[in-house]
């Protein structure tokens, strides 16, 4: 989301309904089933709905009394503190379903305990499943906070385990163990979907990067690896320094130097482009990495990437690589209009070193470990996300966790108020299962929203990180980028309509309405204005963009919706999403599958809704 302060209040305006498109017969086969349909499938992984489906050992493991916290919620599974011979029990039977050939278990644990040897484990928590170990942790694991742990547990798939964990104390001296927002989320390849035009692909990103005192200023170094997955050679790549929009060539908020793995050459598209020459071509599945130093100066402005008084927003700040695919180099310019931003799935594992005053909130799993006096140091982890964000300021956080068992923490800027912070808290865990209920499960562990009402703009979507006014409908939208941009991508440049109409429509779904009538109020502006304009388009015609790319895209899949029906529709756009996960989605693959979901000719509803490729 981006664009005009309510850019996703726009679409809200039009009210709902159809233009039914002529229904000429054709024969088409219908949509292929998907083999892994992703879910999280441990229930009640927040232990905030009693203690069914758990066995607890004995009563009254699963609580909210007092001498614990909750990670998130009010309640917690307590284990052992009991300083005598001792042993506790938390488990629960999951399925893990066949053709998911990605299923990660995570948890949340917090260590106290009165041992004060710094050597021997005396007191012990082992997490299994099935008959095998995962982990076991002691009294010397002991902490201030909860710390997320995290399994691969892939091998498994086509099971049904069991999941425990079994603490045990000796005869003296009490461990507590304390479990929160336990979730085994499953989905389908580990790879994006293979497109041999598209490279590099499989990038993996490792940064490390030290702020001054007010979280402006980050140095450091990153590296990039990756795959060439074309049958084209690849002699180069380029770096996208997407933030050096806002500033100048004689000026970079983000700076590269000192370059290995290859020749840094000019810099272009207004100095967002580095062009890296590779020492030899790539033939195909030939893979290399690249390193560089990085600066990064935050600007003043309650931006996407700016600094808010004490609060910074960082996004788009970490160089990423752009995509070569069978149009060639995709090197677009920046947008403020919208969003520009055109990457395939990737890893990142980007450590932060700052002050401990900040509150650090960013894309993956973060855990907090002490650095040097004064200072924290936030390692963040994601898998298969397209960029990178984070914040960096004295946020008031509150944290709970859906009903379905994702992680949501809630960063406010000074001024929101802790009514609108605890709104804005069960708007996220609302909207994520609703979501996940259309689409498939949430991927990537937990959430943060950052808030703060000076954003000129309605939010802004990040792989597991969103930065939003205080508003329903406009988190709500955020939430949803995270299927309809994080998980299924597109070119965000050349084919905005693919996540913001599609987001829109799935804020629509999750807030009940219906889209009766909106496509009636439509009226267009030019016979060139289309629904699938890109945004070189939509940055000559600003005023029409929010019009057009949000309210009548919304209305033609709602339009869309009425011609298929609910329950088609509804499979239509949750296997399209599985056969997409972790890839990139096109206009005319879209279009394929809706045709294929139907036997009514759809040849006039994209002439009639002004839907191109």
């Amino acid at each position: 989301m981006r664009a005009t302060p309510h850019k996703a209040l726009a679409a809200s305006a039009f009210a709902i309904a159809a233009l039914v498109a002529t229904a000429l017969p054709a024969t088409s086969a219908a949509a292929a089933p998907a083999a892994c349909t992703p879910a999280q499938v441990v229930a009640n992984g927040g232990l905030e709905s009693g203690t069914s489906p758990w066995t607890q050992s004995q009563t009254g493991l699963i609580t909210n009394r007092t001498g614990q916290s909750a990670h998130g919620g009010t309640y917690f599974a307590w284990l052992n503190g009991v300083g005598s011979t001792h042993t506790d029990t938390l488990s629960q039977s999951v399925t893990i379903p066949s053709g998911c050939s990605t299923a990660s278990l995570t948890f949340w644990l917090h260590v106290d305990t009165a041992e004060t040897t710094t050597s021997t484990k005396y007191d012990k928590l082992t997490a299994k499943i099935g008959t095998t170990t995962l982990a076991t942790y002691s009294n010397l694991d002991k902490n201030t906070g909860y710390v997320q742990k995290s399994f691969d547990v892939s091998a498994f798939a086509g099971q049904t385990v069991s999941l425990a964990f079994t603490g045990t104390e000796d005869s003296s001296l009490k461990t507590n163990f304390v479990l929160d927002d336990i979730a085994l989320n499953t989905s389908g390849d580990t790879t994006p979907p293979g497109d041999s035009t598209r490279t590099p692909a499989a990038p993996a990103y490792t940064v490390s990067l030290s702020s001054n005192a007010a979280g402006t200023v980050w140095t450091g170094h990153q590296s990039a690896s990756f795959t060439n997955a074309s049958a084209t050679p690849l002699g180069e790549v380029y770096l996208r320094l997407w933030d050096n929009y806002h500033g100048t060539c004689a000026a970079m908020p983000i700076v590269v130097s000192n370059v290995t793995g290859g020749t840094a050459g000019a810099l272009s598209v207004n100095c967002t482009a580095l062009k890296i020459d590779l020492p030899a071509p790539l033939t195909q599945g030939q893979s290399a990495t690249i390193g560089f130093d990085l600066g990064i100066t935050v600007p003043s402005g309650a931006d996407r990437f700016g600094y808010d008084g004490a609060f910074s927003f960082i996004g788009n700040a970490l160089p990423v690589l752009a995509v070569r695919d069978g149009a060639g180099w995709h090197l677009d310019p920046y947008t403020n209009n919208g969003e520009s931003f055109y990457s395939l799935a990737s890893d990142f594992s980007v450590a932060l070193d700052h002050p401990s005053s900040l509150l650090v909130p960013a894309t993956g799993a973060s855990v907090d470990t002490p650095g040097t006096s004064g200072r924290t140091v936030t390692t963040a982890t994601a898998s298969k996300v397209r960029d990178f964000a984070w914040a960096a300021g004295p946020f008031s956080k509150i944290s709970g966790t859906s009903a379905a068992g994702t992680p949501v923490n809630v960063y406010s800027v000074s001024g929101i108020s802790a009514s609108d912070s605890q709104s804005m808290l069960t708007t996220a865990k609302s909207a994520v299962d609703a979501h996940s209920a259309r689409f498939g499960a949430y991927p990537y562990g937990e959430l943060d929203a950052v808030i703060d009402n000076n954003f000129w703009f309605g939010g802004m979507e990040y792989p597991g990180f969103v930065l939003d006014l205080v508003s329903t409908t406009a988190l709500t939208h955020e939430i949803a980028h995270q299927w309809w941009y994080g998980i299924v991508g597109d070119d965000q440049y050349n084919n905005p309509w693919l996540d913001e109409a599609f987001t829109d429509y799935a804020t629509d779904l999750a807030q009940n309405k219906t889209g009766a009538s909106c496509w009636n109020s439509v009226s267009w502006a030019s016979s060139a204005e289309k629904i699938s304009n890109s945004m070189a388009y939509w940055d000559t015609h600003s005023s029409r963009y929010s019009t057009v790319i949000y309210g009548y895209g919304k209305c033609a899949l709602h339009d869309l919706r009425r011609v298929l029906g609910d329950t088609a529709m509804a499979k239509l756009l949750k296997d399209y999403a599985t056969s997409h996960w972790y890839g990139v989605s096109t206009t005319a693959e879209f279009k394929a599958a809706a045709q294929a979901a139907t036997t009514t000719d759809l040849t006039s509803f994209w002439t009639t809704h002004r839907i191109d490729g």
